[in-house]
């Protein structure tokens, strides 16, 4: 079995969607840290992380606190003197504890956890899945171009310079990635974002578009495209839009949030309180969760 896994390969082995995958990556949730050349590759510990990762959100445990969690967890496993396959990631209360061969634990960090995941039981798990065939020609994702490494180099390029909002950078190499890689759903999604924060609505919308008829189930594409709906003032297609996030990416709070902006503004305070207090339960620290609240307390005397 190899040490490396691509994106393919943890889609199959956790029954997640790869769209799911590139976003939690995008985000820095969590992601391959392995690079060979332009692509990247999940190893074994990156594979525990979406595991915990999975179970805590499938849990109904926040994002924030699972990205807490992660971080802890990360930090611990490199200074851990015992085989992985030997460890157990279980949880006793509100503590999530890392427990050795020698059944001496320690605690990466804390929180309302709901796991316990044998290492070596995942080891067993990853063969048995990664053995099975591809699935049939036409159900599996579009094939690449053999030019996908300069286009995915070009796209994570475009990723830094947008982080340094360097706009004209990182449309240029948006557009190269496009150029290269028409395919890659990804950069139409970060190429319409560029050409929203550019003004140029119409344009992103085809762009946002384009990514969802190559990859129908990413959620950055489809959240950002509500967005500029909701911005033109297309309400009702913007809902639409947010409700179908939510449901690929239930962890994706800001869809809460806007979702409930929406609602609020059609007087539907129901729903709204509904989707804050979803939105408070996933990000409570944010910058918005104040205004969050004091949302909610108005709504309160409506409902």
């Amino acid at each position: 079995m190899s040490d490396l896994f691509t994106v393919r390969d943890v889609a199959r082995l956790f029954d997640l969607q790869e769209a799911r995958l590139r976003y939690w990556a995008q985000t820095g949730f969590v992601g391959p840290s392995v690079r060979r050349g332009a692509r990247a590759f999940y190893s074994f510990q990156d594979l525990l992380s979406v595991k915990v990762a999975k179970d805590l959100l499938d849990g109904g445990m926040p994002l924030q606190r699972v990205r807490k969690n992660l971080d802890a967890l990360r930090s611990a496993l490199p200074h851990v003197d015992r085989p992985l396959s030997s460890l157990r990631i279980c949880s006793y209360g509100d503590q999530l504890v890392v427990v050795g061969e020698d059944q001496a634990a320690f605690e990466p960090a804390t929180g309302q956890l709901v796991l316990s995941l044998a290492v070596s039981a995942l080891t067993t798990q990853i063969a048995k899945v990664l053995s099975f065939p591809d699935k049939p020609k036409g159900q599996a994702s579009p094939p690449v171009s053999t030019s996908t490494d300069s286009a995915y180099a070009a796209f994570l390029e475009g990723l830094a310079a947008e982080s340094q909002d360097d706009l004209d950078r990182a449309e240029e190499c948006f557009r190269r990635a496009i150029f290269l890689d028409e395919r890659m759903a990804a950069a139409w999604t970060d190429f319409g974002s560029i050409l929203e924060r550019k003004g140029q609505r119409g344009q992103a919308r085809d762009a946002f578009e384009k990514a969802l008829a190559l990859d129908p189930e990413q959620p950055e594409a489809r959240y950002n495209l509500a967005n500029l709906l909701a911005d033109v003032g297309e309400v009702d297609l913007a809902v639409a839009e947010y409700r179908r996030v939510i449901a690929a990416c239930p962890e994706l709070a800001d869809a809460h949030y806007n979702l409930a902006l929406l609602y609020q503004r059609a007087d539907k305070p129901g729903l709204a309180a509904i989707h804050l207090r979803k939105y408070l339960d996933l990000d409570s620290d944010s910058e918005w969760a104040g205004k969050a609240r004091e949302m909610l307390d108005s709504l309160a005397e409506k409902c």
